[in-house]
């Protein structure tokens, strides 16, 4: 199932991320035939900059094997890492994964939590050979500082092993929640008007923007949502302003690089209008007052 968007593309109002002139190196013949095969249908020049996804169904994806929860999470483990290697061999610029929320830290039983952080370190030990070889940089937001000491301290190891790399930037959205970025960004705005005197009433978007655990890369172009729910879970709600949603039904687990062209594919099938009218928004008056307003 999907969320249709609006197809076709127009030009984004101000404030919102375009695509710069480059893009990392694509290695298209690195691609399994069947992911190749979409990928030939796509226009290359109309891939998406930035593609964040909600990894969702790991615990379903178990229930329905009749297996426990922690073998689901295993799994959605790996697809990450065929996610993300694909991502890089197409030249994705960005790609931000909704790892781990604010809620799940709050709400899930502490056995599980602690087994998603064992899993997140050892994702990251098994996982840096091969962010170096597919040229990948990694970047955590989120309030990571909440997380277990020897966790963050394995972050910071392969963010700044990867910091050099320049293709894809895979983002982690760990301990996250939207509301709590909204929070912190405030709250440094807040002291940058009081230490700078700045007037309230001048404070634009792009000051809250600056702000933003996001604001090193674009908006994301296309929101991904596995396992069918119809809901955006307190995922980057400033920056989906304008983001085409493509939700499937697929668990996580199963998810893998051709779902990821797959969905690319449904994207550039749309029309981004940004409020403006499209192709088929139909004819424009041109002299609005001579009509006569009738409301029954």
């Amino acid at each position: 199932m999907q969320l249709r968007g609006e197809s076709l593309y127009s030009s984004p109002p101000a404030g919102i991320a375009t695509n710069p002139d480059t893009r990392p190196a694509m290695r298209i013949d690195e691609l399994i035939p069947e992911e190749r095969a979409v990928y030939a249908t796509l226009k290359p020049e109309r891939l998406p900059q930035h593609v964040a996804i909600i990894m969702d169904g790991n615990g379903r994806w178990a229930g329905r094997r009749s297996l426990k929860r922690f073998l689901g999470h295993q799994q959605g483990a790996k697809a990450v890492q065929y996610v993300t290697e694909t991502a890089a061999r197409i030249g994705l610029p960005w790609l931000t994964l909704y790892a781990f929320s604010l809620e799940n830290n709050l709400r899930r039983p502490r056995a599980e939590v602690g087994f998603l952080m064992r899993l997140l370190k050892t994702y990251l030990d098994d996982n840096i050979a091969r962010m170096m070889k597919n040229n990948i940089r990694l970047r955590c937001i989120g309030r990571t500082h909440d997380l277990p000491p020897d966790v963050q301290a394995k972050m910071r190891e392969v963010e700044e092993a990867t910091s050099r790399n320049t293709g894809t930037t895979l983002t982690l959205a760990l301990n996250y929640g939207a509301r709590s970025e909204l929070v912190d960004a405030f709250r440094g705005l807040a002291e940058e008007v009081c230490g700078k005197h700045l007037n309230p009433e001048r404070i634009t978007e792009e000051d809250i923007h600056r702000h933003l655990y996001t604001a090193h890369m674009p908006d994301p172009d296309l929101l991904i949502r596995t396992s069918g729910e119809l809901r955006v879970s307190n995922f980057l709600l400033w920056q989906i302003a304008y983001t085409e949603i493509f939700v499937t039904e697929r668990f996580w687990p199963d998810f893998r690089g051709i779902h990821l062209l797959e969905a690319i594919a449904d994207f550039q099938r749309r029309e981004r209008r940004y409020g403006a009218i499209g192709e088929d928004g139909g004819e424009v008056e041109e002299n609005p007052e001579r009509i006569k307003i009738a409301v029954s």
